[in-house]
């Protein structure tokens, strides 16, 4: 009885902290939002007294594991709260040195006060307030046993969660994107400039709607890495909510799954789902994929969405664009004439053939309030056919280029399905000891420079493979020295060629310090021929790789065009003016490529200079 009494005087005691009266302004909301919960309160009034979200309490609650411990552990975490409290007020009344005292001999087990014979049954049985642990404070040396504080299970969301994380979906929505929302059409094909959120925005809609609907939902990308883009932009929105997503495929707590797929049409055709495409203008084998997956989503419960920015007039999607594929076997009276202007659907169209297409380009995106670009550096950094390609939704025409598609797409290849054996991105030494070569071409004014590292053939035939890129802005050329000497720590780097017109001469002159064996190239006419040809040498042999993923590799190579001097003889350009950018990736690579020698056989390392 006198324990009982003991134990009812503590819980009342630590209940003063809240019970009719608002808290002291400095205590944590979230502590006071805990004491109320444990004296009965609802989510609901808390969030109400406190000024806060509910889902905000709740996830106080599930993260902190408020229904946690067991009623002794609570009293002793409310007591502990109101002692520091009292003990840091300026001035002290006798009521509050005497509530003091009374806190004080009920953390400390209540010694000053009971009978040895209480004391020492007390430390027998292990009941003492300094045995009990605290939800803030773990047990030293634990006498019985604590009931575990159970961990949220991943990938479960809790109404609020999923009503917060709708709410979340929703308020960073633009124009362009709230209008692909409200289209619950069958079938979605978007034309669209690079960078605009497509894959954000999909990635949030997917696992939005498979938490209120319980559909499933396939992503296919050009690689899987690009298919892991839609899973990472997931795991982040979960994130916000408290959620942790985990799982190859993620199974939400209502039988939902979310599958991430490249382009490998042997694994793609065993699921069923809501279906997104992405950047399918670019996917090596899209008739074989389209065929494929389409069927993935035949239920009428399913939807189908493809978005992409354009590639090549030759790529096998753009009849599927067009709609010209829709007349294909049909009579000729039943053909359809199909506009794809970019006037026809920049408010987007229900076409003929089912399809409601879409073209957003960089002006329709900062028309419709986003706000994300630069458009006077991106003209600066691109020139106007790439521009027009990447950001206009744009198609490069079949037969401009000195590249064809039908070759460049044998290039793109899965990273992480092929080169898993030697190649890991995100490691400290991404190739281990294999031997890579790096090619830089320089900036001009206004421009770019390329920088390639790629793993050269082990053996006469092998495949050349571009493992990284990058573009470097502006003229800084000993940053630019600096960014090849970074590589030389991640690399087991044997060749660095440097084309050394403008401002290569001075990034060669500081690559020489710390890498005397860099070539140094000044190319002729002539030496860009051989260059061009070297390329045209291996396309055919099947000898370049590159991630699926890299699409302005490709497009570098597309933009590649032949041109008369004014002496009437035939070069080589990207489409370039002062104001060019992506092709210099392009150049680099070919560079790197014309160290091996025309015939294909390999020869000794040396350092040589081209003039």
């Amino acid at each position: 009885m006198i324990a009982l009494c003991f134990w009812t005087r503590c819980f009342f005691m630590a209940a003063d902290l809240v019970s009719g009266a608002p808290f002291a302004g400095n205590v944590d909301p979230r502590l006071q939002a805990r004491v109320l919960f444990w004296q009965g309160w609802r989510i609901s009034d808390i969030a109400r007294l406190l000024g806060l979200k509910p889902t905000v309490v709740y996830s106080w609650k599930t993260r902190d594991g408020w229904e946690g411990g067991e009623p002794l552990q609570r009293v002793a975490a409310s007591a502990e709260m109101r002692l520091h409290f009292l003990i840091n007020q300026p001035k002290k009344s006798d009521a509050d040195y005497k509530e003091i005292r009374q806190l004080t001999g009920l953390l400390s087990g209540g010694r000053s006060s009971e009978r040895p014979s209480e004391r020492k049954r007390q430390e027998e049985s292990g009941r003492g307030f300094d045995d009990v642990p605290t939800i803030d404070r773990p047990p030293r040396e634990p006498r019985e046993r604590v009931r575990k504080v159970e961990k949220a299970q991943p990938n479960c969301f809790s109404p609020e969660q999923v009503a917060r994380a709708q709410e979340i979906f929703r308020e960073q929505l633009f124009g362009y994107q709230e209008v692909w929302l409200n289209q619950r059409v069958r079938f979605r094909n978007l034309l669209k400039s690079r960078q605009i959120g497509a894959t954000f925005f999909f990635a949030r809609e997917a696992l939005v709607d498979a938490l209120l609907t319980g559909k499933n939902k396939v992503f296919l990308s050009a690689s899987r890495r690009q298919a892991f883009q839609f899973k990472q932009y997931q795991i982040d929105l979960a994130q916000m909510v408290g959620v942790e997503l985990k799982g190859d495929s993620i199974r939400l707590h209502n039988g939902a799954v979310l599958y991430f797929l490249g382009t490998n049409s042997r694994t793609a055709q065993s699921y069923h789902g809501d279906l997104y495409v992405d950047e399918y203008f670019w996917i090596q084998d899209f008739e074989e994929l389209t065929r494929v997956a389409k069927p993935m989503a035949s239920q009428k419960q399913y939807r189908i969405t493809y978005f992409s920015t354009p590639s090549s007039t030759a790529h096998p999607a753009y009849p599927f664009w067009t709609g010209s594929r829709f007349n294909e076997g049909r009579p000729k009276a039943e053909h359809v004439k199909f506009d794809v202007s970019h006037a026809a659907l920049s408010g987007g169209r229900l076409c003929e053939d089912g399809q409601w297409r879409q073209i957003v380009t960089l002006d329709d995106a900062e028309k419709s309030g986003c706000t994300l670009f630069d458009r006077r550096q991106l003209e600066l950094e691109n020139s106007p056919a790439e521009f027009r390609q990447l950001f206009m939704c744009e198609f490069v025409e079949d037969g401009d280029g000195v590249f064809s598609w039908a070759d460049l797409k044998r290039c793109q290849v899965d990273s992480w399905e092929l080169w898993g054996d030697f190649y890991k991105p995100l490691g400290l030494r991404p190739a281990g000891d294999l031997p890579v070569w790096v090619g830089y071409d320089p900036a001009f004014s206004g421009d770019a420079a390329g920088l390639v590292v790629m793993l050269p053939p082990r053996h006469n035939g092998d495949k050349f493979r571009i493992l990284e890129h990058k573009l470097l802005r502006g003229d800084d050329f000993e940053r630019q020295a600096e960014e090849v000497r970074s590589l030389l720590g991640r690399y087991n780097v044997q060749k660095v060629v440097v084309d050394r017109t403008g401002l290569g001469e001075a990034v060669f002159q500081l690559v020489g310090k710390f890498f005397p064996r860099v070539i140094g190239v000044n190319y002729s006419l002539a030496e860009k021929s051989l260059m061009v040809n070297k390329m045209l040498s291996l396309l055919r042999a099947n000898r370049v790789e590159w991630d699926s993923d890299c699409k302005d590799i490709t497009a570098a190579f597309l933009n590649i065009r032949t041109f008369t001097t004014a002496g009437g003889r035939v070069s080589y350009e990207s489409a370039r003016t002062e104001a060019s950018s992506h092709s210099d990736v392009a150049w680099a690579a070919m560079q790197v490529f014309y160290q091996e020698p025309l015939d294909g056989v390999s020869q000794a390392l040396g350092t040589v200079e081209i003039y």
